[in-house]
């Protein structure tokens, strides 16, 4: 591989004294997605690391702690750490990472409490992790080096939940409340708090307490039309949005999608909606079967990922979710429109007020954003302020008889 990469100057490579390591790594690269271009550079990159090195043995497992000392430039100091952390990525891969030592007060704990939320609650992964990330949070913040977990006071918890207050919304703070809730039975169940802890006051959120912003069609059309697409990840972005506000497709139903979610011949899209767990057959117009189809000639590198829509950065490989709310920040940030403080799901509350000034009803509004309830879909009708003002009641008059009398 490196002969391949470095036509001209392999042999400075292959004399190297990490030439296996950097051979291994190289293809790795290429394996995992990276472009040749992005590859010869970590590869470059890596090779003057190790070579100035004096601790690292070529073809040893290494530390962490190594590699923040080694990867180190005056120069290029981003461009190296990027290199550090792809390449911690290859070595945890070849099982050849020794990782930083955890703070290990309350590893067992943590171990027991995951255990707990596996086994007992039933929870997934991806929850458990959420639980985790805040009671990690929470013992750095709250319990000092002096302190033992059985010394924690109401006192602060409150300072804990007051700082984290001020950095989010109510509406993740009811998250965050919850999970501490949770720990702090836990714990004083197996004895290891006080009796009482647990009892926090969470903050009130009261349902469609605001309205659902939902852009004006005629910004979502400025909104598009303001996407660059003289390069592929124009074409990309301009295509995600399209299915996002003519479709109201989520950003994960999005990054969900693949190549074979498209049925050419009939014409429809296949979505598979995380919420309701059920999978939406939507027909697709003409225009939106031209703009896929230029897409995937113009925006698309042909590559053997299934998904439907990839990253423009290296390692290639199926786009994010939080990469498509990403791109919908950013356009809108490069589009100059008036679209401070709104998010992504405006498209998707834009295409509900459409349909809803077109006429469909709500039920059939609410199967196509995937709603459990037709009350999550009711919402949208608060918005709709000219429909409401034709179901208002007259306001009767009063006539006046003869002689100035009431009737």
């Amino acid at each position: 591989m490196l002969s391949k990469l470095f036509p001209k100057v392999h042999r400075q490579y292959e004399k190297s004294p990490f030439a296996a390591d950097l051979e291994a790594f190289s293809i790795w690269l290429i394996e995992t997605g990276y472009s040749r271009k992005s590859t010869c550079r970590h590869v470059f990159r890596l090779r003057n690391t190790l070579e100035h090195s004096n601790d690292i043995v070529p073809g040893t497992s290494m530390s962490e702690v190594q590699l923040e000392s080694v990867f180190t430039s005056s120069q290029l100091p981003a461009l190296y750490r990027a290199t550090q952390r792809v390449f911690i990525q290859f070595l945890k891969n070849r099982g050849r990472l020794i990782p930083k030592a955890p703070d290990g007060r309350f590893t067992p704990l943590l171990n027991d409490y995951r255990e707990y939320l596996h086994a007992q609650r039933g929870f997934a992964d991806s929850t458990i992790q959420q639980h985790l990330s805040t009671v990690r949070d929470f013992l750095g913040d709250a319990i000092s080096e002096a302190k033992i977990l059985y010394e924690l006071s109401s006192d602060a918890i409150e300072c804990y939940i007051q700082r984290r207050s001020q950095d989010v919304t109510r509406q993740t703070m009811q998250h965050i409340v919850a999970r501490l809730r949770a720990f702090l039975r836990y714990c004083h169940l197996r004895d290891i708090v006080p009796l009482g802890l647990e009892a926090i006051d969470t903050p009130r959120v009261y349902r469609d307490e605001l309205p659902p912003r939902a852009l004006d069609w005629k910004v979502v059309r400025a909104l598009l039309a303001s996407i660059d697409r003289t390069s592929p990840g124009g074409w990309r972005d301009y295509t995600i949005l399209h299915l996002m506000a003519y479709y109201g497709l989520r950003p994960s139903e999005v990054a969900d999608l693949e190549l074979n979610s498209i049925n050419w011949e009939a014409k429809t899209l296949t979505v598979e909606q995380r919420k309701t767990r059920s999978t939406l057959v939507l027909p697709l117009t003409d225009r939106t079967v031209r703009l896929l189809r230029r897409y995937l000639r113009e925006g698309r590198p042909p590559k053997a990922n299934p998904a439907l829509f990839l990253r423009i950065r290296s390692p290639r490989g199926r786009l994010q979710h939080y990469g498509v709310v990403d791109i919908y920040q950013k356009h809108a940030r490069l589009s100059g429109l008036p679209l401070q403080g709104t998010s992504s799901y405006a498209l998707r509350h834009a295409f509900a007020m459409r349909l809803l000034h077109r006429g469909v009803g709500v039920k059939a509004i609410g199967d196509l954003l995937g709603h459990h309830s037709l009350e999550s879909t009711c919402v949208y009708l608060r918005l709709d302020i000219e429909t409401l003002r034709h179901v208002a009641l007259p306001v009767p008059r009063i006539s006046l008889g003869e002689g100035g009398q009431n009737d």
